[in-house]
Parts: C-alpha cells; sequence; structure tokens
C-alpha cells in the first residue's frame, strides 16, 4: 500500500510538472475593447502564460486603438517572438458588431431562425461589405458579392433578417416590441440564474 502510495504521488508530481511546462503556439488572436487594454482576466492571464509583458502590451494596444470609439471590440493578432517580444496587427471591430450597430440592436437572437432581433436592408450589407473589403484581412481577394453573401449568412446565424427595403418608421415600431421581448427573456434568464445559485 506504501509502494502504491509512493507511485501515486510521483504520478501526481509529474502531471504537476508538465501542466506547469505546457508550452503555447506564437500566435494569439483576442478580441480586446479599444482603449480599454486592461492586465485583468482574460487578457492578463493570455499574456503571461506566453511571458508578454502585459503592461507594455496593454499601453501600446490602447495607444493604437485610441482613433476607435471606445469600448469597441477589435479584433486582435499578436505574434510571440523566441525572446518574448511581440509584433501587434489591429484587423478590425468583428463582422458581428457591424452588423448589430447596423441594425440598431445590443445583442443577437436567443433562438436564431426562431426569432428576428433585428432587420438589414441589402444596401446595409453592401455598405458593410465595402468597409470589410478594406479593413478585415479575412476578406482580402474576396469579391463585394461573395463578401455581402458571407454577411447575410452571418445576419442568419445572429438572428437578424435580411430585406430588399426598410422604412424607418415601421422598422423603429419593430424595435420598440423588440425591446419589451428582450426584457422579458433577460428577467427570465435572471430568474433561472438565481434558481441555479438557490440549488448550490
Amino acid at each position: 500500500m506504501a509502494a502504491r502510495g509512493k507511485i501515486a504521488g510521483k504520478l501526481g508530481k509529474n502531471i504537476k510538472k508538465a501542466a506547469s511546462k505546457q508550452e503555447y503556439g506564437p500566435y494569439l488572436q483576442v478580441l480586446i475593447p479599444a482603449g480599454e487594454a486592461v492586465a485583468a482576466p482574460p487578457l492578463g492571464p493570455q499574456l503571461a502564460q506566453r511571458g508578454v509583458q502585459i503592461a507594455a502590451f496593454c499601453k501600446d494596444f490602447n495607444s493604437m486603438t485610441a482613433e476607435y470609439k471606445p469600448k469597441v471590440p477589435i479584433i486582435t493578432d499578436v505574434k510571440i517572438n523566441v525572446d518574448r517580444t511581440y509584433s501587434m496587427t489591429i484587423v478590425s471591430p468583428p463582422t458581428s458588431y457591424y452588423l448589430k450597430q447596423a441594425a440598431g440592436v445590443k445583442r443577437a437572437a436567443m433562438k436564431p431562425g426562431y426569432e428576428v432581433a433585428g432587420k438589414l436592408s441589402v444596401k446595409h450589407i453592401y455598405e458593410i461589405a465595402k468597409v470589410k473589403e478594406t479593413s478585415d484581412n479575412r476578406f482580402r481577394g474576396m469579391s463585394i458579392q461573395n463578401i455581402c453573401k458571407s454577411l447575410i449568412g452571418q445576419c442568419h446565424n445572429i438572428g437578424i433578417q435580411v430585406v430588399k427595403d426598410l422604412k424607418p418608421e415601421e422598422y423603429g415600431k419593430f424595435l420598440t416590441r423588440r425591446e419589451v421581448v428582450v426584457k422579458r427573456q433577460e428577467a427570465k434568464f435572471e430568474a433561472k440564474r438565481q434558481a441555479k445559485l438557490l440549488r448550490q
């Protein structure tokens, strides 16, 4: 029994050593609010695991995104070198951010395909496609038509309906009704969360 205990102890130590020596790749993609990079999770631990100086990174990112509206989520590609220095590429806000902003909604549908969170016209899609064509490397080399198709696909995924034309007055009424639905959903979600906490 004592021998088994020693083996188990050694095994536990080896597992801890392996975990502490875990290696991370040289590339990291993160989503950070413009001008608000801080050492707190989730960003801080991700950088610390790779040996990056967190304070310097946050200062550089906040400086590079100073021209953006505060708190706009920014996709950022980071390459970590062997000597722990890094290079940073500011990509752009996520496509979903542009779509939700244009539709005037704060969040996607909780049940895409079963509810409509917002609406966009074909013209909106085209205008967003032109922005993504020049600001997002992931769309580089794609035609405007294909970018539009990609955007429409993402609209479906987050519950935004694409229509030929959108009348402001009618859409304003839709958003008012939608706000009531969202508040009801949030209240229901919070009630479930509280009930779960009480059961713990």
